[in-house]
């Protein structure tokens, strides 16, 4: 199952595009589950939600000969060249992107810098799970731990300040994003039907409404 709204994180949109697409967000966010605080679970693993970046998975991009975190690579980076390796024929070698977080030109080097650009889960995973995720079949995990529209390329550093912070204690440092980045986790969120949390409701509504 994949996220019926295609959100581009990897190009700037028009200003008119974004604003429609914030005024569904917000009709999206009215309509979702909301719970007063962040469920304080503590069962979550990562192993619950499959291997990192399996290509077996019916979400787009799945069985395609490709990892996940290649298929994202050869989304968001510019500049690439390509090559096989074991997981991905066409694998990224080389290339470079602005990261959406910051706004910092980042360059991959798969032999050197390969670290330096990471790949994040809009909604992590482990917000997820306290959120819901916790009670879905396996293999709808591994599916939202490796759907594209869920999946961002981004500066190492943005993604270990992250963690698996909600909106409501990390935004993205770079606010010109602000709008974007709301608007692909509520048609996430939305669309797996997990619950949001009120403190991080009020931010989206904030954002979307700036939109």
């Amino acid at each position: 199952m994949g996220v019926a709204v295609a959100v581009h994180l990897d190009r700037p949109s028009p200003d008119v595009a974004v604003h429609a697409d914030a005024r569904r967000a917000l009709h999206s966010l009215a309509a979702m589950t909301v719970v007063a605080h962040r469920p304080d679970r503590d069962d979550y693993h990562r192993s619950a939600f499959g291997a990192a970046w399996t290509d077996a998975v019916s979400v787009t991009g799945g069985h395609n000969g490709c990892d996940t975190r290649n298929d994202i690579l050869s989304r968001d980076l510019s500049d690439v060249t390509v090559g096989p390796v074991r997981s991905c024929p066409t694998a990224v070698l080389t290339g470079e992107f602005r990261s959406p977080y910051t706004g910092a030109t980042v360059v991959f080097r798969r032999d050197r810098s390969a670290l330096s650009v990471q790949i994040d889960h809009i909604v992590p995973l482990s917000l997820s799970w306290d959120l819901g995720a916790w009670s879905w079949p396996a293999e709808r995990r591994v599916e939202f731990a490796n759907d594209p529209a869920n999946l961002v390329a981004v500066d190492a550093a943005s993604n270990q300040a992250k963690s698996d912070g909600e909106p409501a204690v990390w935004m993205p440092p770079l606010r010109a994003f602000h709008c974007r980045y709301a608007i692909a986790f509520v048609a996430v969120a939305d669309t797996y039907r997990l619950a949001v949390d009120a403190a991080s409701r009020r931010v989206l509504t904030e954002v979307l409404d700036s939109c």
